[in-house]
């Protein structure tokens, strides 16, 4: 109560807010020049937090254990379901990103009988698909990245994601992937140091199924273009260029 900022804003968050709730969504972005696809992380084992997270409708749901210290782990303590949603990048809006966002979040209010039935987004025709878990893709080296995969593309274990070269071009170096997946996140800055991290990889058993609702879920937003199409160029559209 009268400790450090964060630590007041902690305490107003716990017992004027999540002293109320039954429900609790969490919205994130990524980090600062780490653009996510937007997604949900929640721990599945409480049926009504699996609830909120197929009914948000993201194209990826990872199954994510808790962290002592953290919101949700607080609200598991208080036996409240609560779901993450992170999508797009710190300090920058994303035309995707907040739409996908916005209609999660009156998608969960619907199932909840928060808000009538028959108002607003439909629920999207393919379900989300649920990653077993993820793997992070580090640098080996220091120097200038160049990206070959992009966010939202199935991978193949080994596959090449990036290169990555010293300044002075004499040391060039393959980033291949772990593992097969989806890319979930990737890091948009072109110098990268060792061991930093670069590509995010959310891993599936049934990949193909992923895929194909990552296929949807672009291809939805596309026809949304194509219908309002003062909507910004989206930047990863010239990934795919």
């Amino acid at each position: 109560e009268s400790g450090s900022l964060g630590g007041r804003i902690a305490y107003l968050l716990r017992t004027q807010i999540m002293a109320k709730v039954s429900h609790i969504i969490d919205l994130h972005t990524g980090a600062v020049h780490r653009f996510n696809l937007p997604q949900i992380r929640a721990e599945l084992k409480n049926p009504e937090t699996v609830r909120m997270a197929e009914a948000f409708g993201a194209p990826i749901i990872i199954n994510s254990g808790l962290r002592e210290g953290s919101l949700r782990a607080y609200a598991d303590s208080l036996d409240i379901p609560v779901i993450t949603f992170e999508g797009g990048e710190a300090l920058r809006f994303d035309e995707v990103v907040i739409s996908s966002g916005a209609k999660g979040v009156i998608r969960v209010m619907r199932e909840l009988d928060m808000v009538p039935a028959k108002k607003g987004p439909k629920a999207p025709r393919k379900r989300s698909e649920t990653a077993a878990n993820s793997q992070w893709v580090r640098a080996e080296i220091d120097g200038i990245m160049r990206p070959v995969a992009r966010l939202g593309q199935k991978v193949r274990k080994g596959q090449r994601l990036a290169m990555v070269a010293d300044p002075f071009g004499e040391t060039e170096v393959a980033i291949t992937s772990p593992c097969s997946g989806i890319v979930i996140c990737v890091n948009n800055l072109p110098l990268v140091n060792e061991g930093e991290a670069i590509y995010h990889i959310a891993r599936f058993d049934e990949l193909g199924e992923a895929e194909k609702v990552m296929d949807y879920f672009m291809s939805s937003f596309e026809n949304e273009r194509a219908e309002d199409p003062v909507v910004p160029v989206h930047p990863w559209d010239e990934l795919q260029k």
